[in-house]
């Protein structure tokens, strides 16, 4: 009987399917670090995204000069949003790389009100570094007196630095983290709002700490973070990234419990897409910016949006100092293991 060609089983040779086999998998694994382990560039977990001027300033008083810093905030002038963020970011630096530009500035300028700022929003990262990162639970009384002390000398401090800053809203934004660990009541905090809302309407980083404050981890609840937020969104134009606000208090409060599958509900979809709209009208530059795309890149991943996401992920690769990263413990694993399911995401769903 004659036998087809096509009925005859294939007769497989092992000397050829196992090395093809094995170099399958090891392709995949390398693909795999590539994207998230091994990635191409050095990631910088101080900055949300790209700011030459700033990493400039920063390198410089790594190594003494002060000058640089001082430049940096005179050039922001009545931009509140990047003085806010630069004052900041030199503060980190000051406690947790050394101080000694810092003094010097003082001394050469003891009237300079943009060093009494950094000094003032220095003592406020120190309190919160003396704390730690613990919940309150695995943080001693040691910590916490240690916390409070150094509170309570911040709050002198920014006070001193809101009389010589009469317009800038930075001290006061600093003043929420101490409203923060030291328990301010509600009236106690709409005084401090109410004077920080007069100096820079629709801060961003100023109603990102407010959200923090009226939540339910720290003074408020969910109710009262959803409302500020709302109201945020509702009073402000288009590209001042209040509808981010929203997107922060539902991360907050929904990533306590299993929410694996409320990511994809109707409530959470929406909310992404009114941020995407706000960003897309935001102008470079905005400090806030980079911050809203890690944030969106993270929502969108969990969505299923791959290509969406890896376009947020495009503007701001290679810095990880955002919320959700900051929240883990392996934050910049996290970031990367993200990343590399939007690109293989895109890749594999075309979604």
């Amino acid at each position: 009987m004659a036998v087809y060609p096509e009925f005859v089983s294939p007769v497989v040779d092992p000397s050829v399917s196992v090395p093809i086999f094995l170099g399958a998998v090891a392709f995949v694994v390398v693909c795999f670090l590539l994207t998230t382990l091994i990635p191409l560039r050095r990631l910088n977990g101080r900055m949300a995204g790209p700011d030459p001027r700033l990493q400039a300033a920063i390198e410089a008083i790594g190594s003494g000069a002060w000058q640089p810093a001082a430049d940096l905030l005179a050039e922001a002038g009545t931009d509140w949003e990047r003085r806010t963020a630069c004052t900041r970011a030199l503060a980190y630096s000051a406690v947790h790389d050394g101080d000694a530009w810092l003094t010097a500035w003082q001394a050469a300028a003891p009237d300079d009100p943009d060093a009494v700022m950094v000094a003032a929003s220095a003592r406020v990262q120190q309190a919160w570094k003396l704390r730690g990162a613990q919940r309150a639970v695995a943080t001693s009384q040691e910590q916490f007196d240690a916390f409070h002390r150094e509170l309570h000398a911040a709050r002198e401090a920014l006070a001193h630095a809101a009389r010589v800053c009469p317009e800038d809203p930075t001290p006061l934004v600093d003043t929420i983290w101490t409203a923060l660990g030291l328990g301010y009541s509600k009236d106690e905090m709409r005084e401090v709002w109410i004077e920080l809302d007069a100096r820079a309407p629709h801060h961003f980083v100023a109603h990102c700490s407010a959200v923090q404050y009226y939540s339910r981890k720290w003074r408020g609840s969910r109710l009262e973070a959803e409302e500020f937020a709302a109201r945020a969104v509702h009073e402000a134009p288009r590209g001042r990234l209040m509808t981010l606000l929203p997107l922060i208090v539902w991360f907050e409060h929904e990533e306590e419990g299993d929410s694996a599958g409320r990511y994809g509900m109707p409530d959470a979809i929406a909310l992404v897409d009114a941020a995407l709209e706000d960003v897309a009208a935001t102008a470079e530059g905005h400090p806030g910016l980079p911050v809203a795309r890690h944030l969106l890149a993270y929502f969108l991943v969990r969505q299923h949006r791959y290509r969406a996401a890896l376009e947020q992920f495009r503007h701001v690769d290679g810095y990880t100092d955002a919320m959700p990263w900051r929240y883990r413990p392996w934050g910049k694993l996290s970031y990367r293991l993200h990343r590399a399911r939007a690109v293989w995401g895109a890749l594999l769903t075309r979604r």
